[in-house]
């Protein structure tokens, strides 16, 4: 008998290319069919058979304080019971941007928009208005969102599929588009040497979630810097995923370094689609109404969606939550490499704020080259049992993991149990 997830798969197939709406939940890279969830609450969800998976994808790092969280929902119902959308300003646009300019001074001012493609694009728009240059870097591995000029060697999806472009992407998009090595300093200094004059913006994942977990080296991101206010190009700090994921002040406040421009969503948004730009007060001034570079969104800073984003980043400033989400984090990483180890297993995993990789290398990767060098079939392998044991990881060994606050020792300790069962299976 075939079982409910089987059969919503094949029946969104008729209406629905590949049968998902975003192709990082099909499960084309690990192979079987796509767990249809119907609710979720604190570290679980429920697929449409009714079984309940301890879940650390957490809709891709959005729900750092568990999914369902009462004040996140009451907030909802409060915005929602007052209208959905305007069309107009309101307060809360007002309180969430103060409140995301208090914990990234980096940021003086912000704009919102509804996802993270929106923020980097307009990030991108930005930094070419105010130079008057078209050139661009990025870096092998990185993904920036679906934008036509970030769609060279991305990550995510596009790394998952084994496919480093995208069809439809016309040659004049991508022609002004440098794509470098990630952590590598010597050739960043190269390319600023010959074409730095010419490049308006630098943009980068600090903490890479889109080849796996990869951090930046120190050195690479002062570099960066260094370089970028030498030459008079914008640096974009593309903290989608990690912003307010690592820690409080996102991947920057760790590293030390202001970014020119800052992207942000998914823990912004609380679960709803929120996502933000903002930067140097001089460059957000070339924002229209004020100036010449046009971005607008019917959408952008919906009441309800910021409600939620909000009371969000509220729960996360309360007093120990991020040493808590980091030592249950390393909790987890260093049971999964105990387990492997005691299997035989040639693994490693790495932990920074509420994120973690997991690698079957025998070292933690720094490179995108080194990333796609480890055993997929392995991860595969893995990732079906622990699929079987009611452990969901991301569908995809190119993508980070994500713990919310509600993952206890108890959500913990079955996820290395059934871990040590996977490890065992493996051949």
């Amino acid at each position: 008998m075939k079982s409910n997830n089987d059969i919503l798969f094949t029946r969104a197939h008729l209406t629905t290319p590949g049968g998902v709406n975003s192709p990082v939940r099909a499960f084309r890279s690990v192979g079987g069919t796509p767990r249809f969830i119907t609710r979720a609450e604190g570290p679980y969800f429920w697929d449409a058979d009714g079984r309940r998976y301890i879940d650390y994808i957490g809709s891709w790092g959005t729900a750092i304080v568990g999914h369902a969280h009462p004040t996140v929902i009451k907030a909802v119902q409060e915005a929602a019971a007052r209208g959905l959308s305007f069309g107009a300003p309101t307060q809360g646009e007002i309180e969430i941007a103060e409140e995301i300019c208090k914990l990234m001074p980096a940021i003086k001012q912000v704009r919102l928009v509804s996802s993270g493609t929106e923020a980097t694009m307009s990030a991108l728009r930005l930094a070419r208005g105010a130079t008057g240059r078209d050139k661009i870097i990025k870096f092998e591995g990185c993904y920036h969102g679906h934008t036509d000029s970030l769609l060279v060697k991305g990550g995510s999806g596009l790394l998952t599929f084994g496919n480093p472009t995208s069809a439809g992407v016309s040659e004049d998009f991508i022609k002004h588009t440098l794509v470098l090595d990630y952590n590598n300093t010597e050739q960043l200094e190269d390319a600023f040497k010959n074409i730095g004059d010419q490049l308006a913006c630098v943009i980068v994942e600090p903490v890479a979630g889109n080849m796996n977990l990869i951090r930046a080296t120190p050195e690479f991101l002062q570099t960066m810097r260094h370089l970028c206010t030498h030459y008079g190009t914008v640096l974009i700090f593309d903290e989608v995923m990690c912003g307010f994921r690592v820690a409080l002040g996102g991947a920057q406040s760790l590293y030390g370094i202001s970014p020119d421009i800052t992207a942000l969503g998914k823990v912004i948004g609380g679960g709803l689609p929120v996502a933000a730009f903002g930067g140097r007060a001089d460059l957000m001034a070339r924002m229209a109404p004020l100036g010449a570079v046009y971005q607008a969104g019917t959408l952008s800073g919906n009441p309800v969606a910021v409600a939620a984003g909000m009371s969000t980043l509220k729960l996360i400033q309360e007093p120990g939550f991020y040493d808590r989400l980091g030592t249950q984090t390393e909790k987890l990483v260093s049971g999964l490499n105990q387990a492997a180890k005691d299997a035989g297993v040639t693994f490693s995993g790495d932990a920074i704020g509420g994120m973690f990789g997991l690698y079957f290398a025998d070292v933690v990767p720094s490179t995108y080259a080194a990333v796609i060098q480890f055993n997929k079939e392995l991860f595969n392998q893995f990732f079906h049992a622990m699929l079987d044991a009611g452990v969901y990881l991301a569908p995809s060994a190119f993508e980070a993991g994500f713990l919310s606050a509600q993952h206890d020792n108890a959500a913990i300790e079955a996820t290395v149990a059934a871990a040590r069962g996977a490890f065992a299976r493996l051949t």
